[in-house]
C-alpha cells in the first residue's frame, strides 16, 4: 500500500490485487491487533509484580468480550477506512481475487489478463501448519483464527515457542486459561541471543497459569471427549509426555504465500521454502519486478516493510540505485517481561570474525531498576577493533524503547558506542542501564 499509494500520487494507473482483508497481516491478525490484546495482560502481570514493591491488589474481573470486542471495532474501522480510500481512487484498480503470474510482466486475475511496465510483489506469508497426525482432525486455530474466538479457552495448548507462541501465551494466561507451551527448541525464543533465551524461558515459567515445556517434539494429536490431547517427545529424557486442554493454537512458524502467486511462471525465481529471491536491490530475477515484505522470509516485521518499500521505490523510479542494509533491524517480542533486540546475537558476531566486547548490566544495578524491583537484563556487543556496536539484546521493561536508542546509533555517523558514552543520561532512569553496560565492556 505505500506503493501503491505513492504511485497514485505520481499520477500512475496503478492495480492493487489483494484477494483478503485490505491491510495485510499487520492490521488484520499482527502487530495491532495483538498488541491491543496484549496490553491488559501487561496491565495484570504489572499487578502481580507489584508484591515485592509493598503493594497488594487483585483482579476483580477480566471482560474477555469486551476486551476482543474492543480491538476487533477498532481493527474493522481501520479496514473500511482504507478500503473507502481505494474503491474511491480514480486511478487505482482493486483486483479482490487472487492473482497469479502467467507470463513476463502478465498476471491473470479475477478472470482478466492484465500486464505492468513496473510490479512489486507483497505477498506475505502465513501460519505454516506441519502434517501432525490426527491435528486436522482434532481443529486448532492458527494466528489469525485465534483472533475470531468468542470466549476464554479454560486451557490451551501453544505449539511452538516462538514470538507468537509467546506473545499469545502471555495474553491467555495473564487473563485466566491455562496455557502449556510446547517447543522444540532447548529455550523459548530460538532466534534471540542465548543469554535472552534461557533467561526468558526461566522469567515466563514463573508466572501463573503457563507450563513451559521446552525440548519437546509434538508427534500427535487426539480427541477425547472435548479434550484435546497433545503427545511429544521428552527429547532429554526419550518418555512421551501428554498434555491435554480445551484448544490447540499452532505457531511453529510461517511459510511463503509464494505458491498462490506461481511467480516461476514470470520468471521469478524462489528459493527452496518458496520465498522470493531479490538482489542487494530487492530487485526479483524478472527485471522490473521488485518484493518487499515477508514475501521475502528474511526480517518479518512491519517497520522492515515499510523500510524495503521506501528502497524499492527509489531503485524502481531513480537512476541512483541504493542497497537494502539489514545490519541494524531492531525488533521487539511483547510478551512479559518484553523481549528486544537489533543487530547481531554473539554466536553470530563470531561466526562473522568479529573480536568482541560484550557488556552486560542488569535493571537493578541502576537506582531505577533498583526501585522497579525488576530482573531487568542488557547485552550489548562491540568490535573490539574499531568500537562499533553489532548488536544490544534487552529482556524487561521498555525493551522496546531501550533498543530504540541503540538502534540510532548503530545508524549514526560510524556506528561507535562513543555518542552514548559521551552524553548526559537523566539519573535516576532505567536508560542508565545501557551506560553500565557499556561500561562493563571486556573480552
Amino acid at each position: 500500500m505505500n506503493v501503491a499509494a505513492r504511485a497514485v500520487q505520481e499520477g500512475m494507473n496503478v492495480a492493487l490485487l489483494e484477494h483478503g482483508e485490505i491491510g495485510g497481516t499487520c492490521l488484520n491478525a499482527g502487530c495491532i491487533p495483538t498488541k491491543m490484546l496484549i496490553y491488559p495482560a501487561d496491565v495484570i502481570r504489572m499487578l502481580e509484580d507489584a508484591r515485592p514493591l509493598g503493594v497488594e491488589g487483585a483482579i476483580t474481573k477480566v471482560d474477555f468480550p469486551r476486551v476482543i470486542g474492543r480491538m476487533r471495532q477498532f481493527i474493522e474501522e481501520e479496514r473500511h477506512g482504507m478500503e473507502e480510500a481505494a474503491l474511491g481512487t480514480d486511478n487505482l484498480k482493486w483486483f479482490r481475487a487472487t492473482g497469479e503470474f502467467i507470463g513476463d510482466h502478465q498476471l491473470k486475475v479475477g478472470g482478466q489478463e492484465i500486464t505492468a511496465e513496473k510490479i512489486v510483489i507483497a505477498s506475505g506469508a502465513r501460519a505454516e501448519i506441519p502434517p501432525l497426525p490426527g491435528l486436522k482432525e482434532a481443529g486448532y486455530l492458527d494466528n489469525v483464527s485465534v483472533l475470531s474466538i468468542d470466549h476464554l479457552p479454560e486451557s490451551l495448548l501453544i505449539l511452538g515457542g516462538g514470538f507468537i507462541g509467546c506473545e499469545l501465551g502471555h495474553f491467555f494466561s495473564a487473563l485466566g486459561s491455562r496455557v502449556t507451551i510446547i517447543g522444540r527448541s532447548p529455550n523459548l525464543l530460538k532466534g534471540e541471543d542465548p543469554e535472552i533465551q534461557e533467561r526468558v524461558t526461566k522469567a515466563i515459567g514463573r508466572y501463573p497459569n503457563i507450563d513451559v515445556r521446552t525440548n519437546h517434539e509434538v508427534k500427535r494429536v487426539e480427541v477425547e471427549g472435548k479434550r484435546k490431547v497433545v503427545w511429544a517427545l521428552d527429547r532429554s529424557s526419550g518418555e512421551e509426555r501428554r498434555f491435554e486442554g480445551e484448544e490447540i493454537l499452532v505457531a511453529l512458524g510461517r511459510r511463503s504465500n509464494s505458491d498462490w502467486l506461481k511467480p516461476e511462471k514470470g520468471g521469478i525465481e524462489t528459493d527452496d521454502r518458496g520465498w522470493i529471491v531479490v538482489d542487494e536491490h530487492l530487485e526479483t530475477t524478472s527485471p522490473g519486478i521488485w518484493a518487499v515484505g515477508d514475501a521475502l522470509g528474511r526480517e518479518m516485521f512491519r517497520h522492515t516493510a515499510n523500510y524495503e518499500a521506501s528502497v524499492v521505490w527509489n531503485n524502481a523510479f531513480s537512476d541512483e540505485l541504493v542497497e537494502v542494509d539489514y545490519h541494524a533491524v531492531p525488533h521487539a517480542v511483547f510478551t512479559h517481561p518484553m523481549i528486544a533486540g537489533v543487530g547481531m546475537t554473539e554466536p553470530q558476531a563470531r561466526q562473522a570474525g568479529h573480536e568482541l566486547l560484550i557488556g552486560r548490566s542488569k535493571y537493578i544495578d541502576v537506582a531505577r531498576g533498583y526501585a522497579m524491583a525488576e530482573e531487568g537484563f542488557v547485552k550489548i556487543i562491540v568490535d573490539a577493533k574499531d568500537g562499533t556496536i553489532l548488536g544490544c539484546h534487552l529482556m524487561g521493561s521498555s525493551a522496546p524503547e531501550l533498543i530504540q536508542q541503540v538502534t540510532y546509533i548503530m545508524n549514526a555517523e560510524d556506528h561507535s558506542y562513543m555518542p552514548i558514552v559521551r552524553s548526559q543520561v537523566i539519573h535516576p532512569s532505567i536508560s542508565e542501564v545501557l551506560i553500565r553496560a557499556l561500561g562493563n565492556v571486556a573480552p
